[in-house]
Parts: C-alpha cells; sequence; structure tokens
C-alpha cells in the first residue's frame, strides 16, 4: 500500500520504482533527473508522456533538423503560444504537421530518450508539478517503457557495457579510396550517416545533426562499420555529452549496454551505489 499522504518519489528506490509509484497514483508530475547528462520526464496521469535529455534529440529537433518544418514556422507557432502548453495543438492546426504524424514523433522521441538516459547512471531526481511540454500521445506505461529499453539495449549489445561505449564513441571513415564505389549502393540513409561520419562526432553528434533518432542512428552505424565503410575513433569521457557541432558532415559510435539505475537512500533523493536489475531512464 502507498500512503498516498506522502510525498510522491519520497519512498522509491530507483526510477523504475518511482514511475510505478506516479502511475498507481495516476498522478501529473515532472520528474527532474540531475547527473550527466540528466533529463527531464513528464506524466500525466501516471503515463509517461514525454522524455528529454541533452543525450538524444526531442520533438522540436526533430521536426526543425530533418527539416519538417523551418525555423520561421516554428517561431510562429511559439508566439501562437506562448505558455509552450499547446505547441503540439498549434503545429497541426497550423497544418505544419499532421495529426498522426505528430504523434509518431512524440513517441519516437520519448523511446529515443528513454534509450538514452538508461546509458548512464543519475545521481538523483526531483518531482514537481507537471511543467508544459511539447507531444501528442496517449501516454505509456512504466512497464512498456522499460521492455522498449530491454529490446533496443539487446539488438546494440555485442558485450556487457558496449551499448554505453559504442554511445560515446566517435566515428570516423574507414579506408576511404573504396568509399565512392561502395556508397553508391547504399539507401540513402546511411548514406546520409556517412556523410556526417567525421571522426569527431559521437552517435548522439550525428543524430542530432539529421534529425534522427539516438537509436536509430546507432543502428546503422553498426551496419557500416560490419561493411567496413566505418570504424571507432577515441570514446568521449563519460562524465558528459560529446559537444562537437551538430551540423551535417561528419561520424562517430561504438557499443554498451544499459547500467542498472541506483537506489534511493532513506530520506533523500540521492541515489545510492548499488542499482536494480532494471533498465529504464
Amino acid at each position: 500500500m502507498i500512503d498516498e499522504s506522502t510525498e510522491p518519489g519520497t519512498g522509491s528506490r530507483n526510477i523504475p520504482a518511482l514511475l510505478a509509484e506516479l502511475r498507481s497514483r495516476k498522478q501529473s508530475r515532472t520528474v527532474r533527473l540531475t547527473g550527466s547528462p540528466g533529463g527531464t520526464l513528464h506524466l500525466r496521469d501516471g503515463l509517461v508522456v514525454a522524455m528529454e535529455t541533452p543525450a538524444a534529440p526531442n520533438v522540436e529537433s526533430l521536426l526543425l533538423k530533418s527539416g519538417r518544418i523551418t525555423e520561421e514556422a516554428w517561431s510562429a507557432v511559439c508566439a501562437a503560444d506562448t505558455t509552450h502548453d499547446r505547441l503540439a495543438e498549434e503545429l497541426v492546426a497550423q497544418e505544419l504537421v499532421g495529426g498522426g504524424e505528430l504523434e509518431i514523433i512524440s513517441l519516437s522521441a520519448l523511446f529515443d530518450a528513454a534509450f538514452a538516459l538508461s546509458l548512464s547512471r543519475p545521481d538523483g531526481w526531483e518531482v514537481t508539478d507537471p511543467v508544459p511540454v511539447l507531444y501528442r500521445n496517449p501516454g505509456i506505461t512504466p512497464e512498456r517503457l522499460v521492455a522498449e529499453i530491454s529490446r533496443r539495449t539487446e539488438l546494440l549489445a555485442d558485450r556487457p557495457g558496449s551499448v554505453a561505449e559504442f554511445a560515446r564513441t566517435r566515428m570516423q571513415l574507414a579506408a576511404p579510396a573504396q568509399l565512392p564505389g561502395a556508397v553508391g549502393a547504399l539507401p540513402a540513409r546511411l548514406q546520409d550517416v556517412l556523410t556526417n561520419t567525421d571522426g569527431r562526432r559521437t552517435p548522439r553528434d550525428i543524430a542530432f545533426a539529421l534529425g534522427r533518432g539516438l537509436f536509430a542512428v546507432m543502428l546503422d552505424l553498426r551496419r557500416l562499420l560490419a561493411l567496413g565503410l566505418v570504424q571507432s575513433s577515441a570514446p568521449v569521457a563519460p562524465q558528459r555529452p560529446s559537444t562537437a557541432t551538430r551540423t551535417p558532415s561528419a561520424p562517430v559510435p561504438a557499443p554498451p549496454a544499459a547500467v542498472p539505475l541506483p537506489r534511493r537512500l532513506p530520506g533523500r533523493n540521492t541515489p545510492a551505489p548499488t542499482g536494480t536489475p532494471s533498465e529504464t531512464p
């Protein structure tokens, strides 16, 4: 039994337990994760509707960097909704993006941020009142979120810790003399990844440059590694996300696995050093 009189999150040992508690209470809250890279989780009636982190593109980045909408159109939408509480409705009302497409993009950004956050251990968290966020989806249960993170991690992992390592590794082109002939036969999305592989960028940098999800870019880089068209360069220190330029024209990655989330110590929101086997944001 959860004591409804207690502040949400005070008895939770880790993020999965916290989300389960908020779900059971059908709470609408914002959870701010501290640490590197850190992030924000948004819940409505106990369901996760959005997650944001510097480690993965959010809905705004996916819309703008992919060219789906222009900077001018985005500014007009923000001007029409100064509270930023109805951005999704404004985007659809101004016919800048279809409702169904925006829902797909919203869910994609949510799952991608959850995956990115699962690759590092948060220092702690703070539960606050809900704040406005751009989303258009019915919400995801904590159980489904954890299952999707596990699925993505398993698809990318080739050894313990490999996914987290891959996510922070810079990538560079391999055998440049052979590239012209090989590149022509590749799908356009893989060619775009190659164009942005320059020895300085990590998978995150390439994802931001292309306006694509981190997970999707990491899958494509795995394929290019298997084809011998890219190779890993130096990994970036795990303390903070790479700050390489996010504009098209260069590379990145190498592989990692989800890190178990920490337990909370009684009376505070700072996790203990040991974690649970669950891998959530």
